[in-house]
């Protein structure tokens, strides 16, 4: 069930913004905050409304926003369904032709949805367009690869051999680190940390796979897009900073979860093959999965006891010695 606030009524025409701004919000309400703020430079020339649809957060009340962004159109959702879940309620909300995604942990540029929106008009035969992605120390970001295979959890830019082995060719294809991301192309798949959607092209497509919780998504809607003739576009002279993980730290064992078993969905719909194939990648998913909750444990654990060093620390007498000095 949805709650709508300052809600108006999907559509097009002359009252309608050029822009639709869809931020899905879970229990990350300051960088929700940042992310809107930095619309009018990221926006600046162009008429848009601010979607939030809040999944259920339980880290502060989502309404103060309306009292800082009065023009905020908030989507309150009553259980936590899902990205793709939000990112639809917001999309089916939206007023404009072009909407554009942005994650919490996210902000645009200068007249990058400018940027992107005139691409998307020029070019009708482009369904989704995204932007150059930088760190938050301006080095960039790796947002757009090529569709992934069956063994791609080897060569993610996290994987063991990616770290390793940096320069091999199986994680230089996926990554598409054999490019320096200077120039505009087709390509497979973008991040949907910030991406422009085309509202006709998902007249086509339909919206994101509300089956994938949170990851994936933004591939598999990418891949049904080339399957319906449109174009994927990287745009780099749109630019958005992106803190990676910044909004699914709030959840990070259900994070890791729900990316392994989006990984799953995505085979089962775009790469199945023999019974032992299917076998071995869901083995193989499955360890990945089970690795990265120990890995995960291991570091909270470690976090966890320096807090009780740090508090034990604070509340020694003065002049007493600091555990473990």
């Amino acid at each position: 069930m949805e709650h709508a606030t300052r809600d108006g009524v999907p559509g097009s025409g002359s009252d309608a913004p050029d822009l639709s701004v869809v931020i899905v919000n879970y229990n990350a309400l300051p960088w929700v905050r940042r992310a809107l703020v930095s619309l009018d430079e990221g926006a600046a020339g162009l008429r848009y409304e601010s979607i939030v649809v809040d999944n259920a957060s339980r880290d502060g009340d989502v309404g103060t926003l309306l009292d800082e962004f009065p023009s905020l159109r908030l989507i309150r959702r009553a259980a936590n369904g899902g990205f793709a879940v939000g990112a639809n309620a917001g999309i089916r909300a939206a007023r404009a032709a072009t909407v554009l995604l942005l994650n919490p942990d996210a902000r645009l540029h200068r007249g990058a949805a400018a940027i992107m929106r005139g691409y998307l008009r020029a070019h009708p035969d482009t369904g989704i367009v995204g932007p150059r992605i930088e760190n938050p120390d301006g080095t960039l970001q790796l947002s757009c690869r090529r569709f992934p295979t069956a063994w791609a959890g080897l060569f993610n830019r996290y994987s063991t051999l990616t770290r390793l082995l940096p320069r091999n060719r199986y994680s230089s294809d996926y990554l598409m680190t054999d490019w320096d991301h200077a120039s505009t192309r087709s390509v497979d798949w973008v991040s949907g940390a910030a991406m422009m959607l085309s509202r006709p092209a998902l007249e086509q497509t339909g919206l994101f796979d509300e089956g994938y919780f949170f990851a994936i998504e933004d591939v598999d809607l990418c891949r049904r897009m080339h399957a319906a003739g449109l174009d994927v576009v990287y745009l780099p002279d749109a630019v958005a900073e992106h803190r990676i993980g910044a909004s699914a730290d709030t959840a990070p064992a259900r994070v890791i979860v729900a990316r392994h078993r989006g990984m799953w969905r995505y085979y089962r719909r775009h790469l199945r093959g023999s019974r032992l194939k299917d076998a071995a990648v869901a083995t193989g998913i499955t360890a990945r999965c089970l690795a990265q909750l120990a890995r995960q444990r291991a570091v909270a654990a470690a976090r966890g006891r320096r807090g009780q060093r740090s508090a034990a620390g604070s509340a020694a007498p003065a002049g007493a010695p600091t555990p473990g000095a």
